[in-house]
């Protein structure tokens, strides 16, 4: 009786060892976007880290039709619990007939107008829809106007952005304001004349992406 109980414990132990070493499954989080987000992403790993796996796509990704071209390496073969997406500022910037940055007018243009912005984004969403993840849209973030670099004009954050959250509506895909959240922090949060962010707007971002992942795979 004596062996039998010991061999019992000894089983016992072992798969109770088993258990605690086995690694657990995590959501997989996929961000595709810009500098921007390449800026968020990594204090947003770390916010998420033994939560949820947090992976950038390679790269930036540009343009709404970089972002077409390149989606389907992108997403890979594995399996997406949350996509949180945005493209914007580099379509609205201006570059040359060479599809180099401009700083002017008279050299270049838009390079992806806004009817081209919307047919991208449409066929963006209706491939990502077909991933099952839950998809978080991701607004363009605002920047002084003309700031260093190619031309951005200011209005034209909040032009892209309403065409693309239409988009989105009629989708039923959730969005994140990011727009909204640090239009009127610009001076504290965002480098000089600059479209980037400092280290504490990366981190404001961040934390408002972390809220919309959580939301979307039920974590408080």
């Amino acid at each position: 009786m004596k062996i039998k109980e010991l061999i019992l414990g000894l089983l016992t132990c072992i798969l109770q060892t088993s258990n605690a070493t086995e690694p657990t499954t995590l959501p997989r989080v996929l961000i595709i976007g810009d500098s921007i987000s390449i800026g968020y992403t990594k204090p947003l790993t770390e916010m998420l880290e033994g939560r949820a796996i947090v992976v950038h796509n390679t790269g930036n990704a540009q343009h709404s039709a970089h972002g077409l071209k390149n989606l389907e390496k992108w997403l890979g073969d594995g399996k997406w619990d949350v996509i949180h997406f945005n493209h914007g500022l580099h379509d609205l910037k201006y570059v040359d007939g060479n599809g180099k940055n401009t700083g002017s007018k008279e050299t270049g243009h838009i390079q992806i107008e806004l009817s081209a912005y919307a047919r991208n984004m449409e066929a963006i969403v209706k491939r990502l829809k077909k991933t099952g993840a839950a998809l978080i849209f991701g607004t363009t973030t605002p920047y002084p106007d003309k700031p260093a670099g190619p031309l951005r004009e200011a209005f034209q954050a909040a032009r892209y952005n309403a065409v693309a959250i239409e988009i989105m509506k009629n989708h039923k895909v959730t969005v994140n304001d990011l727009h909204m959240l640090v239009l009127n922090r610009l001076q504290e949060l965002q480098q000089p004349n600059n479209v980037h962010f400092t280290r504490q707007g990366s981190m404001e971002l961040a934390k408002e992406v972390k809220k919309h992942i959580l939301k979307a795979i039920h974590l408080p």
